[in-house]
This record gives C-alpha cells, structure tokens and sequence, in this order.
C-alpha cells in the first residue's frame, strides 16, 4: 500500500471516525485527512497531559480544524448524540476505533469497561443500521480477544473468542455484537432478502507502539514518561520502571495496522468479497518480551544525540498480587497477508527507531505534525 492509492480512493470521501483523539485515532485522522478525505470524529476529549491529538489539531473548538475535520466531543455511550452526528455528516466509510483500552484499567472500572466496549459497539452498529450512506465499516479490536492458552503459535480467525480480563472479554462481546449485526440486519445480495448491504469487517491487532502515545500502563509511554520527569528534574539517568519484563507481546509500529485498517475498508467498500475478520499482527520476529523491548528503547535513546536530554536505563518493579494479564500471545496473520498480499514494512528495530526519534523531538519541543508527517510519508512509499 502506498499514498498515492491511498489518496486516490480517500479523495473526497466522508469518513467517521470513532476514538479518533486517541494514539491509534490521531494518527489515522491525520493520515485520511493528508489523502484529502472528510473527516468526522467522534471522541472524548482526551485525558491524557500531554495528548497527542491536542497538540497535533492545536484546540478544542471545531471551527478552527478547517473544512476538512468535523469534531464531536461526546460519548459513544450516548445513542442519541451518536446517530445524530453520523447522519447528519452522512458517512461513506465508518472506522470504530472508541474503547476502554486498558487491561488494568478494566479490573478499576470493569462497568464502564463493558459499557464503553460492548454497548458502544451496539449503539453505533445501529446508528449506522439507520444510515444508507454507509457503505464500508471497520471496527478495531484487539489480539486479546481471543481465548489464551499461551500456546507457542498464533491464533487464528477461527480461533475461539473468550478474553479473559473485563478489557479482553469486552473486546470479544464487541466482536459478536458486530458478527450478530451483520447476519441479522445486513446482506450479501443487495437488498434482495430485504437486508440492505454494508461490508463489514473486524481487524485484532497486537500491540502498537510509536511517537506521541501517552496512556496509562504502556511500556513505551512509560518509558517516554520517565525520560520527560528526569529532563524536569534535572537528571542524568532516567530510570524506567518495568512491571512484567517477561511477559511476550507482538509488537508493531502504529503506521502498521492503520496502513491495514485503510485497506480492508478501501478493498471491501469497493468488492464486498474482502469483509471478513482479519488478525493483524507483526512477524515472529516482533514479538519480543517486555525488557527486551525496553532494552531496545535504552539502546536507540543512548546511542543517538542526547543534547539536552537525559540517559535511560530500566529497573524491574514486578508487583506482587498483580491483576492477571497474560504472559504470551501472538497472532497468525497468514490470511491477511494472503487476501491483501500484505507483510510488515517496519520491524521491531525500525520502529523503535522511529519511536525514539519521534520523543526526542517531542521533549525537546519541536514540530510533531512535520514528525509525522515525514514518517507517513516514509512508510506510505511504492516499494
């Protein structure tokens, strides 16, 4: 996949996009709108101090995104607000990107975990259910959606759905919800059965990493944040603190699975035979533990220019009666690359690289729009 067939389809498009001020969400709603899409999000305003999305689209008011980018700032639990938005902007192409999507987060607030989660994912399959422009919709799960076993080889499509924790559990009911609507109320035969047809597809991706992701309870955002403390206090050494540095994960650049995401609904709002339900996850080689990863991240952050910045080195801080989270978990992603003749374009050392690079210019207050920028213009490229 590269830009210039990325445009050409987005051109013009309308788009909404649910959880777009989140990591995943700015990212995507940065690259649809350089293709010269439509864009309409609908989001919380974001928790976080710093946000990427604040910083990228610079204020809360919609009036200052220009033409292009329309923004809600509602809850995907509110029915009402939701379809309201989406038939009012009249979407070709919907992205359902809005969770709760912290593991641990989930075992403090497993309520409005599944309220978020499931009765989200119902309230906007209705809302489109109600709107005829939609053509293409796309929600993003989760690799945890999956039944656990820890096996040693990756889990398939068909592969039982049952996560364990209120995070994972609810990403799983989110999957039905969204299989229950697309063979109750939607069609393969054109409203020939009295169903009208919308391609539908589901993506489970592993774990992302990338510049500007500050959540709670992930490595790298932990690993940047340590960095930022240390250039507050003055320090020489920031130290990172890790709480499983056994536990293994697939790891990915966020530009990965988005690349992904803009393909299954490219492909399918153009030839319905691509719908379906699509792992997308790195290589074996990717999946790494939690202390290699962060092995890596001091090896790229020492290594280059630290003017102004500090050290970095990591600590093991291994909590004891820790919520359960599982140690091993990989994906096969075998029918994606065969349906898209797809494979990774970065690897687990170009993507730290790029991660590195990304918070380095954010800690020392460059431009992150031109960031990122030049790296969706250093993936999207003809090979």
């Amino acid at each position: 996949m590269d830009f210039n067939k990325l445009r050409d389809f987005y051109k013009g498009k309308k788009v909404f996009v649910t959880g777009n001020t989140g990591f995943k969400g700015t990212w995507l709603t940065k690259i649809l709108l350089m293709c010269g899409a439509e864009v309409c999000g609908y989001a919380l305003k974001p928790e976080t101090e710093p946000a990427l999305y604040d910083l990228i689209f610079d204020d809360h008011s919609a009036s200052s995104f220009g033409d292009n980018l329309r923004q809600h700032y509602s809850d995907i639990r509110d029915y009402e607000k939701l379809s309201a938005a989406i038939n009012d902007f009249k979407p070709e192409l919907v992205f359902h990107l809005a969770a709760q999507p912290i593991v641990r987060v989930s075992y403090e607030k497993p309520r409005y975990t599944f309220e978020t989660n499931v009765m989200g994912t119902v309230n906007l399959l209705e809302a489109v259910r109600n709107c005829e422009s939609v053509k293409s919709f796309l929600n993003v799960t989760t690799d945890k959606v999956y039944k656990n076993n820890e096996w040693v080889y990756g889990y398939r499509e068909n592969d039982p759905l049952d996560g364990y924790d209120p995070y994972s559990n609810s990403k799983s009911c989110s999957e039905l919800v969204t299989h229950s609507y697309k063979e109750s109320f939607f069609s393969d035969a054109d409203g020939k059965d009295g169903r009208r047809y919308l391609a539908i597809s589901t993506a489970r991706a592993g774990n992302v990493i990338g510049g500007g992701d500050f959540a709670r309870d992930r490595i790298i955002p932990d690993s940047v944040r340590a960095m930022s403390e240390a250039v507050k206090k003055g320090l020489a050494t920031g130290i990172i603190e890790v709480r499983n540095p056994f536990s293994t994960r697939p790891y990915q650049h966020v530009l990965e699975p988005l690349a992904v995401y803009l393909t299954i609904a490219m492909k399918q709002y153009e030839d319905r035979k691509f719908a379906g339900y699509y792992n997308v996850g790195p290589d074996d080689c990717d999946c790494v533990t939690t202390g290699d990863l962060v092995d890596l991240f001091c090896k790229k952050w020492n290594s280059g220019d630290l003017s102004g910045l500090p050290k970095a080195s990591w600590e093991s801080h291994a909590e004891a009666g820790a919520v359960h989270e599982a140690n091993f978990l990989k994906l096969d992603t075998s029918l994606i690359k065969a349906t898209f003749d797809w494979k990774p374009r970065w690897h687990i050392d170009e993507c730290m690289d790029m991660t590195v690079r990304f918070s380095k210019i954010l800690l020392r207050g460059g431009e992150i729009g031109a960031e990122m920028e030049k790296e969706i213009g250093e993936f999207l490229v003809s090979e």
